[in-house]
Parts: C-alpha cells; structure tokens; sequence
C-alpha cells in the first residue's frame, strides 16, 4: 500500500535526484509539517505520523529529491499554511487546536482540488498529502501497528474478504 502511495510522487522526483545533504527546512517549518501529517494521521489506538517521524521523511524527500522548482512549490505551500492559520487564528499552525488545524486543512483541500480542476498542475495539499502517506506506510510503525506486516508473503489471494475492524496488510 505504501508503494502504491509514493511510487507517482517518488518516480519523478528520483529521475531527477540531487543530494544535498541540507534541509532548507527551519525548526517552525519542522514543526508545522509534524502537525500537518499528525492532522492528516491522528494517533489512535495506532501510532500517527509524528510517532513513525513522518516530518523527518518529508523534510528528506523535499530537500535532497525534488526538482528544484517543485521544491520552490512546496515551500510556498508551507508558508501559506501557517498564513492561513495567522489570518483565522492568529496565531502559526502548530499551535492551532486540532480542530482549528483541521479547518485550515479542510480550506487547503478545497483550494488544491480547484487547483487541480483548472489543469495548474499538482498543488502544495496533495503534495504534502501523498508524502505524509508514503512517508507513514513506510515506516516501521505504519507497516507493523497500522497494517498487519508479513515479512514473506505466502501465495496470492486476490480476492479475501475482511473482518470488520481487520488491518490491511503490508508487505515487504
């Protein structure tokens, strides 16, 4: 599920791959982006995207995979995030409620379908969005308390019906 996920938002940006070994990132940035993913992957009864380090992932992809001008996108994408939560709440992101955090996501959804809509190419959410769910289910804690984790698959059944409340599974 995590490959499904990241293999379209990883297949362009690893094409052009340049290590820098830097972050452009500041520790406000650092923060709001733990934020971000936690709104969009709450703990509950498993770990959320800060427990599995989601930001620390993001922070990576962005600095050291994406082209240039797509980086430039997402970082113009984040500052709007904390502008937004000034002009609402007055005051950044990170220390918005839950609930005021998921507004402000709930506005920048609908902007970035609109986006989309318009043919203007990917938009900062759906960035943001795709990283935070190839950076989870990736991770130790989204692939072995999220999903149910088989290091070695046994045959294929294309066609196994759930139990109610079951995990999905990962595998490797």
């Amino acid at each position: 599920m995590g490959g499904t996920f990241s293999m379209p938002a990883l297949a362009d940006t690893l094409e052009n791959f340049e290590f820098s070994g830097i972050s452009a990132f500041t520790p406000q940035q650092v923060a709001t982006l733990a934020e971000i993913a936690e709104t969009i992957i709450p703990r509950t009864k498993t770990p959320g995207a800060k427990d599995a380090k989601v930001q620390d992932f993001i922070v990576a992809v962005v600095s050291d995979c994406y082209k240039p001008e797509d980086r430039d996108k997402f970082m113009v994408g984040l500052a709007d995030v904390d502008a937004k939560s000034q002009a609402a709440y007055k005051k950044n992101f990170a220390k918005c409620s839950p609930a005021q955090r998921t507004e402000v996501l709930k506005k920048l959804e609908a902007e970035g379908m609109e986006h989309r809509k318009s043919g203007k190419g990917n938009h900062f959410w759906f960035m943001v969005k795709e990283l935070t769910l190839a950076g989870y289910f990736t991770s130790e804690p989204g692939a072995t308390k999220a999903l149910r984790y088989v290091a070695v698959p046994g045959r294929y059944n294309g066609c196994v019906p759930l139990e109610k409340g079951q995990k999905a599974w990962a595998t490797s």
